[in-house]
């Protein structure tokens, strides 16, 4: 009986050691091992540790899991998903200081890229810095400020936005910026844009805020529906909306009929609307924010990445320096928040709003399924022969050219 327990035993290790290992799951096993070392998750020697008490389990066990693994590929759908941690950076721009902003976005991402972060998304405007003193002061006093913004804007093809690229891809991680972007037809044209960009480092989207909100209209010019993109990755599906676009039903639709599994929304530290005055209340902007945030995340069934600004000390003193009044304004302007949010709108973890810092959460994309059998926007539960979206993406340009003479003209025959 112990000679036929053996020979059974053998028999069963011979057929594991023979057990042919999908190729596909092989390379994502070993890439996982990869990406888990690389981003310090995992200690190198202690993953080889855990590899080679595996070996040693008896060959049966290690046998039936194998099976499991292999020929019922069902009951681990759920794999198929992205899973990965996303950073949502709540912080002061070195206000109006691109190089110096740049340096600590830098900075940032590569902080964010040693925490575990794969996908890092940074406010609006943080290069070089959100326009407040637009909503202090009248037009007719803020001639100055405006000449600073501009001179410290970028162009999206510049030297700026490549070394943004190379951090990214060096740091292997994706990345959301915000930013005042030149427009190269005019020299003080300006617009309210934001950008994708890959672990590879390469430009995945470009959007411009399609209107410009309030007293912002007298520093940014309107955008155009070309960046209104979701944007397919490795993490999942990406898209993003600026500030105010996040209360467009039609804007939001727009991605959500992409099948948008992460919302980027980006946002300043503030944004005043009144002087004190009694009982009244100023914009409270971090209720705004979380009403947005969640309906959005709530209806498209979709992770909300909320990334705002941080108004510190030393951009409050920029502003107060010019006129002590204003302090008051600042003072009592609820600040905005930053966080994340589930796809059934509720709140992921902690909130940031007092302080600068960078909130951390984990992202399971296969979270996004479930709540789309009650709503699902963008499938079975709306009337396409009833409504019909139409979005135009041409990227709108200043003037086009047409019908221009032929500057070189065959030579005319003389015979």
């Amino acid at each position: 009986m112990k000679a036929t327990t053996q020979t059974l035993a053998q028999s069963q290790e011979h057929s594991y050691n023979h057990q042919k290992i999908p190729p596909d799951l092989t390379l994502r096993v070993k890439a996982l091992q990869s990406l888990l070392v690389e981003k310090g998750l995992v200690d190198a020697a202690a993953l080889d540790a855990l590899i080679e008490a595996y070996e040693k389990v008896d060959p049966p066990y290690k046998q039936r899991l194998l099976t499991e693994a292999t020929e019922y590929p069902s009951t681990s759908s759920v794999s198929s998903y992205p899973c990965f941690k996303a950073a949502a950076v709540h912080a002061a721009s070195v206000y109006l200081n691109r190089e110096a902003t740049l340096s600590k976005a830098c900075d940032l991402i590569r902080e964010a890229a040693r925490k575990g972060a794969q996908f890092i998304a940074f406010p609006e405007s943080f290069l070089p810095g959100f326009p407040i003193w637009a909503a202090l002061w009248a037009p007719i006093e803020n001639h100055v400020f405006f000449r600073e913004l501009v001179a410290n804007s970028i162009f999206v093809d510049g030297p700026e936005m490549q070394r943004l690229q190379q951090t990214a891809r060096t740091e292997g991680v994706f990345v959301s910026m915000g930013f005042t972007e030149r427009n190269p037809a005019t020299v003080g044209g300006m617009w309210n844009s934001n950008v994708l960009i890959s672990d590879e480092g390469v430009l995945l989207n470009h959007h411009r805020k399609i209107v410009p909100t309030f007293y912002e209209k007298l520093v940014w010019s309107n955008g155009d529906g070309h960046g209104l993109r979701v944007v397919e990755t490795r993490l999942g599906k990406i898209g993003a909306l600026i500030c105010g676009e996040n209360t467009n039903p039609l804007a939001r639709y727009t991605l959500i009929a992409q099948s948008e599994e992460i919302h980027v929304s980006s946002w300043p530290p503030v944004w005043p609307t009144e002087k004190p005055a009694g009982a009244k209340k100023n914009y409270d902007l971090a209720a705004a924010v979380r009403i947005r945030a969640s309906a959005h995340a709530f209806e498209a069934k979709a992770f909300g990445v909320v990334s705002s600004g941080f108004l510190d000390k030393t951009t409050r003193q920029v502003l107060v320096g010019r006129d002590q009044a204003v302090g008051e304004i600042l003072d009592k302007t609820p600040r905005s928040v930053s966080m994340f949010v589930a796809p059934t709108g509720e709140l992921i973890g902690e909130v940031l709003q007092d302080e600068e810092g960078i909130l951390y959460a984990d992202i399971n994309v296969s979270q996004c399924v479930e709540p789309k059998q009650f709503h699902d926007l963008s499938g079975g539960y709306n009337r396409f022969d009833i409504f019909d979206l139409r979005v135009n993406r041409k990227r709108l340009e200043p003037y086009s050219v047409f019908g221009e003479p032929n500057l070189h003209p065959a030579p005319v025959s003389t015979e």
